[in-house]
């Protein structure tokens, strides 16, 4: 069986409501396999967190993990992707 291709890309995280980010890094545990690096910047003035998460997965999967984050409680998340 062949693997399937995969793709790099940055997923842009902020982070407004901290009762989600327990939620997010559960998220993130789960597709850890994908992940190639991360970088998360507290911003107390701002009361936020800014995450970028370096990923090389299947496109499947970073769709996946792009929308479950997307879908918690005062984060947004956006995917910037290579083009091959």
């Amino acid at each position: 069986m062949e693997a399937a291709e995969t793709r790099v890309a940055v997923v842009s995280i902020i982070v407004e409501e901290a009762e989600s980010i327990e939620r997010l890094n559960a998220i993130l545990h789960e597709y850890r396999q994908w992940i190639v690096g991360r970088m998360g910047i507290p911003y107390p003035q701002k009361k936020v967190s800014i995450i970028s998460v370096a990923v090389d997965a299947p496109q499947t999967e970073i769709s996946a993990l792009s929308g479950k984050i997307g879908m918690l409680k005062g984060v947004s998340a956006k995917t910037a992707y290579t083009n091959h």
